[in-house]
């Protein structure tokens, strides 16, 4: 006989549990203690949080070992910082200030009147004091603070802005790009004679941290109060902002756990709430929500006495642990109340952990591993996120077994004492004939066929209407037709996902950040990074014609970029150039190694490419050049213009004569995460669908059962995928911790559905499916329902990263719930050869004829007749020593109908 079912591992476990649930139901007090022991010695850790948080951007948002960290270091190796400063030069975005001055109507500023308000913006951002003055802090250019070349031109005389000639995007040797937004120039000149924008930069020296920071919290705090002038508008940015915001933005979710906990519970104690003053389970309600969070408090506690790191994404996992553990007490109260009120209770305990705990431990199981999965990302905030959240779904699981269970047994010894739900004092059973009438006085009510409790009005909707609903032939194929739409539009939405963060969304709605990357995107998006290009082959003869025109192929090749500007006075800056032109102007030969070196030092002082040259001990050990892009508006063309500066690079290491060659900025620190975070995600969804996949087949009793689990974590998963992408949210680091809460959660549902279908003993697919909606539909609901409880709070934060949480939360959760009461059950039912064949052994009749057990059993007609099995009765007794019409009752009631052409 075919064996459909592969219950190894599925059965011990059953059995471990219902003799823990037995030892659990006799002691539960001692559980009790031992849980809240456990969670105030753990729970101390949490001292030490403030001394773990990790907000560093670049730290946590970015590639742990991104290319441009190592191009970074390439850079430090060969070029030391210069006390000359050199904005284009640095290694890093350096620490500065900035202001985006704009007219207050939106106008031209190229005027006198806003040229005295912005060179009084000036002034008082130098003469803010923090002890210390700006011009002790500046960073200096020949023993001077760096000024803004657009106020040296009119010698910080406003009447001169229009006197002026000033030429864009290049005024003599000064780039004017990045200071002058929103250029009209006159017809036919490169000549200014209006804009919309004025971008001023006040950077600070490096060697002084501390100081710096003071006085950049100086210029924060002295915009923060500042009130417009009469003609300029100013938007305001400092190279610690986003740092703070994202703290700022951090904080600013706390007051949201106080209103999440309280919805959980509302939610939990209306859906456990009866009318029934004894079997009503309001305590029960309660301390599942109570372990929840005794499990966050415990978990992040340990992890915090282990020095785990703990960024801020991290605080969106509360809101996650509970609805997962609201979810799994849901499933063990289902299964509570199918056990009989009159059993002892550690009978009864034992009863609901053999029913509910390996569901639990399946999903559990496939959370946490999923949560571990995501440490193989190379984002530190994804890290952190996965470590914290496994290890607290760990908790919430154990928690669950064993506080909540005991929770579960002393609730169940307060309603075998009929006692009431609040005063705990017995009352009259609702059956007695003096108390009958009054709900608050009498109770202790149950099903007298069953012996259980019973049953919910919600349980009875999907027993009777609407698992009856969904089996009926026309509802499967509209079910199916639902599907395949869908399907189709997920596969839509996932050709339209952008990629990258927008490092403006680090920052909270309404943020000043926010407005001066708005300015900035609409005035100063012309011209894009000034990339470096960083020769490092000490054997590269720049003196030698041969090798420079193989260096000027490849920088050809730069230049010819679409991202890279045409105009020949910006696109590129080379010091090599310049040194050709100042041996011809000088008579000088240059191709030879002895003048090439000779001269070289005198030419770098004089022209402003000292920091270019790494000259030492009368050898080049490295040069570098600058790229001038343009048009850098998107996450598109910033991933666009990554891959092709660093296929260019490739492609001159295999010239004639190779070239050694590496590109940077200091923006490629972030943009390095379009190089990974595709690849990336589909490795963690390949490598957790396989492990779900394992566990799957380990642990429910059906292998063709447990690939439709695994076709609906890739099902779920491009769902989210594609609907994602319609509801305005990229693919980053912050999605990606979502995109790994999606496989845990897509698996969630179906599971405890195929894991109910397959252990139903129904004899056909459709009552298999009835019976599984019935047990589970309500529990899944009720997870559902909670889960979005738990995080609909954060539609409501100021950040992005918060409301993406939330987005992405949502779909997972509205999916996986329709996965699991409509799509499974409707496609589990087209394969019939997924029946456990239990209710078949258990049949006297198949154990004489077994081959019965791979085909349907004919159900009985509501209208056969009293005669016609008793005719059959009479058969069974005759041919096969059945003496007695209770073995026949035993038989029937099993579900299997005596199919005479059986014998």
């Amino acid at each position: 006989m075919l064996k459909c079912k592969t219950n190894c591992i599925e059965r011990p476990l059953s059995l471990a549990f219902e003799k823990l649930g037995r030892v659990i139901g006799r002691y539960p007090f001692v559980c009790l203690l031992l849980v809240l022991g456990v969670t105030a010695a753990l729970g101390a850790g949490f001292i030490f949080l403030n001394e773990r948080k990790a907000n560093d951007i670049e730290d946590q948002f970015t590639p742990v070992n991104g290319p441009a960290k190592m191009e970074r270091k390439i850079v430090e190796e060969y070029f030391q910082r210069s006390e000359e400063f050199s904005h284009l030069r640095l290694s890093s975005e350096g620490t500065y200030a900035s202001l985006i001055i704009t007219d207050l109507q939106g106008e031209n500023i190229w005027t006198e009147a806003a040229f005295n308000d912005i060179l009084e913006l000036d002034r008082q951002v130098r003469s803010i004091q923090t002890g210390n003055t700006f011009a002790s802090l500046c960073a200096q250019i020949n023993g001077k603070c760096m000024t803004n070349a657009v106020l040296d031109i009119i010698n910080y005389n406003a009447s001169k802005i229009i006197s002026t000639t000033i030429r864009y995007p290049k005024n003599n040797v000064i780039f004017l790009g990045t200071s002058i937004g929103g250029v009209e120039l006159k017809e036919g000149s490169s000549e200014i004679i209006g804009a919309k924008a004025i971008r001023l930069f006040y950077f600070l020296k490096e060697d002084n941290r501390t100081e710096n920071t003071k006085w950049l919290d100086g210029f924060l705090k002295f915009f923060s109060n500042y009130t417009e002038m009469k003609t300029v508008h100013v938007s305001y940015f400092t190279s610690i902002s986003r740092q703070k915001e994202l703290e700022t933005s951090s904080d600013s979710v706390i007051p949201l756990f106080s209103i999440t906990y309280f919805l959980a519970i509302t939610i939990s104690i209306l859906s456990c709430l009866r009318l029934d003053c004894v079997r009503t389970k309001v305590w029960v309600a309660m301390s599942g929500v109570l372990s929840a969070g005794m499990a966050v408090l415990a978990s992040f506690g340990l992890l915090l006495f282990c020095e785990i790191p703990f960024a801020m994404t991290v605080a969106t996992a509360p809101f996650l642990i509970l609805g997962i553990g609201v979810d799994d007490m849901f499933i063990m109260i289902s299964c509570w109340q199918k056990t009989k009120v009159h059993d002892e209770v550690e009978d009864r305990l034992a009863e609901t952990y053999k029913e509910a705990a390996v569901s639990i431990t399946i999903t559990t199981l496939t959370d946490v591993l999923s949560f571990y999965i995501g440490l193989l990302t190379p984002f530190r905030s994804v890290q952190s996120f996965c470590m914290y959240t496994s290890t607290a779904i760990l908790f919430c699981y154990i928690f669950n077994i064993t506080f909540f269970g005991s929770c579960l047994a002393l609730n169940g010894r307060r309603e075998k004492g009929n006692k009431h739900w609040l005063t705990c004092m017995e009352v009259p059973k609702a059956s007695d004939d003096n108390a009958t009438g009054n709900m608050c006085c009498v109770g202790g009510a149950y099903d007298k066929d069953t012996g259980t409790d019973l049953e919910m009005p919600m349980d009875l909707f999907f027993k009777n209407y609407f698992s009856p609903f969904l089996t009926k032939s026309w509802v499967k194929l509209f079910v199916c037709l639902l599907y395949a739409g869908y399907l189709a539009v997920s596969i839509y939405g996932c050709f339209r996902i952008q990629e990258g963060l927008d490092l403006k969304n680090l920052a909270a709605d309404g943020s000043y950040v926010g407005n001066y990357y708005d300015d900035e995107d609409k005035f100063f998006s012309i011209y894009g990074p000034n990339v470096m290009l960083v020769m490092t082959d000490e054997r590269l003869q720049y003196w030698n014609s041969t090798a420079r025109q193989n260096l000027y192929l490849c920088l050809e090749d730069f230049q010819n970029l679409s991202m890279v500007s045409k105009d020949s006075q910006i696109s590129l800056t080379s010091w090599l150039h310049e040194y050709i032109k100042f041996g011809k102007n000088f008579g000088l030969n240059l191709d030879n190694e002895t003048q090439f070196k000779r001269n070289l030092t005198t030419f770098l002082n004089v022209s402003g490419f000292s920091q270019d040259v790494n000259f030492t001990n009368n050898e080049i050990h490295a040069s570098r050049m600058f790229i001038q892009t343009v048009n850098i508006s998107t996450a598109v063309h910033e991933k666009d213009m990554l891959n092709a500066f660093r296929e260019t690079a490739e492609q001159c290491g295999k010239l004639p004569t190779p070239i050694d060659l590496t590109v940077f900025h200091p923006a490629f620190i972030y943009f390095d995460q379009y190089a990974v975070i595709v690849t990336n995600t589909i490795q963690n969804i390949l490598v957790a669908t396989c492990a779900m996949l394992v566990i799957s087949l380990l642990l429910i009793p059906n292998p063709l059962c447990s690939l439709w689990v695994t076709f609906a974590i890739a099902s779920v998963i491009v769902g989210v995928a594609g609907f994602m992408a319609l509801w305005d949210v990229s693919l980053d680091s912050v999605s990606m911790i979502n995109f790994v809460i999606c496989i845990g959660f897509s698996v969630d549902f179906s599971a405890h559905i195929s894991y109910a279908f397959v252990s139903s003993e129904k004899p056909s697919a459709n009552e298999k499916a009835l019976d599984a909606i019935y047990k589970l539909g309500y529990p899944i609901l009720q997870g559902a329902v909670s889960t979005i409880a738990g995080v609909v709070v954060l539609a409501a934060a100021k950040s992005y990263i918060f409301r993406t949480f939330f987005k992405i939360m949502f779909l997972v959760i509205l999916f996986g719930a329709i996965h699991g009461i409509v799509f499974i059950p409707v496609f589990l039912t087209f394969f019939y050869i997924c029946d456990n064949c239990d209710t078949c052994e258990k049949n006297k009749v198949c154990q004489i004829q077994p081959e019965h057990c791979n085909r349907k059993i004919q159900q009985p007609s509501v209208m056969a007749s009293a005669k016609y099995i008793k005719n059959q009765q009479c058969k069974i007794q005759s041919q096969y020593s059945v003496r007695n019409n209770q073995q026949i009752a035993t038989i029937m009631e099993n579900g299997a109908y005596i199919d005479p052409d059986c014998f």
